[in-house]
């Protein structure tokens, strides 16, 4: 059964809302049968989220043979759990069918996982760690408002869910912004896990988003003209000013002796149960018969592959910076941003180069950019896990968006928002500045000596770390070219010009930076330095040191520490002992990688990892290097060592 509602009458006829009823009834059956065939799952909120959910999509636009048609309107379920909800009704709206879902929920393999992901047609976005999907949705939003798109956002959120502070950040960011085009509908049917909402913790939702700006709609969640009126007026705002539907719903909605009973938030009825409330719903009980069903092989022709459009980039024109140049990678970073901006946002047309930042636009040097691009910059304040999450979404709407800050907010904050969006195959760019011991007089709390432990964690991330300004502005339009999802770190300092050895640029402008691929600075027949970042030119130094004292020395640029050059490393071993240098905790960074790839594949080598041993002080960076042992003659040492 389907269902659409004209944005143009005035009221729900009976004739719909009889329509509707009896698809609830159809969908409160399978969300049922779902979560006791599967021994688990939410059926209380689903429940009480299900008239929403039937009366949004009998008005939004979307078109069940095509999930991924670029003008449909955008439903983001932030509260991931109410999965049986959500595919009771995109089954019904004929997204897929009920066999599909009954037979495969919750089963290995299968299309219809625990909590909702975009492997299910119609789903737009991994959920599941609540207070996530509102950023989610903000950014969806702000990309059609760049790109001058018609398309409407919804997304839907639990009243628990609001205990998270993430959540006010992206209502501040909305209002600020202008976003009319989104609209939050909140289940607030007052109970959660351990009970009433009230008692586990206290808040007035609907003040909060006044205070904020938004205008508020309190509605009958369970009333089908009550839905159709809150969100035709949500539909149609131009105000300028963001609008949230407060529902009051009921737990477990439909099933007497499930509602307002928290126990089936996250309980399944029993078999028995199931049979007493099937029958009050007026349905024979099949669950022996899909009990059986589900004994056959799951099915995966349902399966969603990832999402695969990405915008034509111009890379621009490469920056040559000459020996002798003492600049910061950050700046290089800025530089070329503001070429890419120059080469794709185009008078008159959409922005294509997007940036994010936190409150630090002059130390991650995208002021260049922003004044050139203001359509294309977005200030977000100091408000990194939605910033994070909310340039993830950004990234899927055809935007090359990079996100900029500090090493410590970039990474180790946000680190669960860059995990939804390695799981949702985003194309996210995350430039940070302020990376390592080289943060320097800042001191321990903004020393990031903990990114490459962290991102390696991720399935779908790369990591970056460039040695020069040559290299970082070569990096950096690599990444806004190529989909997918990028980190790429520098320090703060000032750096020197990576030169070969007749003192020319290394990274000139016939270099092109490849994914995977190591440089070798310097050939030796000795041993090899393998290092990366703000240390090369410390390794450079030592390696003139350990030159004059006659030893020949290779140095390895691993810029690209994920991927990971294995073939280099292991021509590297082949020539002598290793000696890995990095500005990063000694046991998660290069040196670790490097000692896994010499395992996997079974070479016996010497090896001698250099790096941060404990938390740094307060310092300039060279006072915190030499106390580390990452000074030139430490290193030069230790090579030495390795040697004799």
């Amino acid at each position: 059964m389907t269902l659409k509602i004209d944005l143009q009458q005035d009221n729900l006829s009976p004739s719909q809302i009889s329509t509707l009823q009896e698809m609830r009834r159809q969908c409160a059956r399978r969300i049922l049968l779902s979560t006791t065939l599967a021994a688990s799952g939410h059926p209380g909120g689903s429940l009480s989220s299900l008239d929403f959910l039937l009366v949004a999509y009998g008005m939004i636009r979307h078109d069940p043979k095509q999930p991924r048609w670029p003008g449909r309107d955008r439903l983001v379920e932030s509260i991931g759990h109410i999965s049986p909800g959500v595919y009771a009704v995109l089954a019904e709206y004929g997204y897929f069918t009920e066999d599909d879902f009954l037979a495969g929920f919750r089963r290995t393999g299968s299309g219809f996982p625990g909590h909702v992901e975009t492997i299910v047609p119609g789903v737009e976005w991994d959920t599941g760690n609540l207070g996530q999907g509102v950023s989610t949705a903000v950014g969806m939003a702000q990309a059609f408002k760049v790109r001058q798109q018609d398309n409407r956002v919804f997304c839907l959120m639990g009243d628990g869910e609001h205990q998270k502070g993430q959540i006010s950040e992206a209502i501040r960011y909305a209002h600020k912004y202008r976003l009319d085009n989104l609209t939050v509908v909140i289940d607030r049917n007052h109970l959660q896990i351990c009970g009433s909402t009230e008692e586990v913790m206290p808040q007035s939702i609907g003040s909060l988003y006044e205070a904020l700006g938004w205008k508020v709609l309190r509605v009958d969640g369970h009333d089908y003209n009550d839905l159709f009126q809150a969100l035709k007026t949500a539909y149609l705002n131009t105000s300028g000013i963001p609008i949230v539907i407060l529902a009051r719903t009921v737990m477990g909605k439909g099933i007497s002796f499930m509602e307002n009973k928290a126990r089936y938030h996250g309980a399944p009825l029993k078999p028995d149960q199931l049979a007493d409330a099937l029958a009050e719903l007026g349905f024979e009980n099949s669950f022996a018969e899909w009990q059986q069903r589900r004994s056959q092989p799951v099915g995966t022709e349902t399966i969603m592959p990832p999402r695969s459009d990405y915008p034509e980039v111009d890379p621009g024109s490469p920056i040559l910076y000459e020996a002798g140049t003492m600049t910061d990678n950050r700046s290089a970073y800025g530089n070329a941003l503001l070429g890419l901006a120059e080469a794709n946002n185009i008078d008159g047309k959409p922005p294509v180069i997007t940036g994010i930042s936190c409150d630090l636009e002059g130390s991650v040097k995208m002021g260049a950019f922003h004044k050139h691009s203001p359509d294309g910059y977005f200030e977000a304040g100091i408000q990194e896990h939605h910033a994070a999450a909310m340039g993830g979404a950004m990234s899927c709407e055809q935007l090359v968006t990079f996100f900029s800050t500090f090493g410590v907010f970039a990474v180790s904050e946000v680190y669960n928002q860059n995990r939804l969006s390695d799981f949702n195959h985003t194309n996210l760019k995350v430039v940070a500045t302020h990376v390592g011991l080289d943060v320097g007089e800042d001191g321990p709390t903004h020393q990031c000596i903990d990114y490459l432990g962290l991102l390696k964690n991720f399935y779908r991330f790369s990591v970056f770390m460039p040695a020069d300004p040559n290299q970082t502005d070569r990096i950096v339009r690599c990444v806004a070219v190529e989909p997918g999802n990028h980190f790429v770190g520098m320090g703060r300092s000032k750096t020197p010009i990576i030169t070969d050895e007749e003192g020319n640029p290394f990274y000139d402008t016939d270099y092109r930076f490849v994914p995977g691929k190591a440089d070798w600075l310097r050939r030796g027949t000795d041993a090899t330095i393998i290092t990366y970042g703000a240390l090369t030119p410390v390794c450079l130094e030592a390696w003139k040191m350990l030159q004059a004292e006659g030893c020949s020395v290779g140095v390895l640029n691993m810029a690209s520490l994920v991927p990971l050059d294995s073939e280099s490393i292991l021509e590297a071993a082949a020539i002598g002992p290793l000696l890995t240098v990095e500005d990063h905790h000694i046991d998660t960074g290069l040196g670790a990688s490097v000692a896994l790839v010499l395992m996997d594949k079974g070479r016996s080598c010497t090896l001698r990892r250099l790096g941060v041993r404990h938390y740094g002080a307060s310092g300039k960076p060279a006072e915190l290097y030499a106390a580390q042992g990452l000074d030139a003659a430490s290193i030069a040492r230790e090579a030495g060592k390795l040697i004799s």
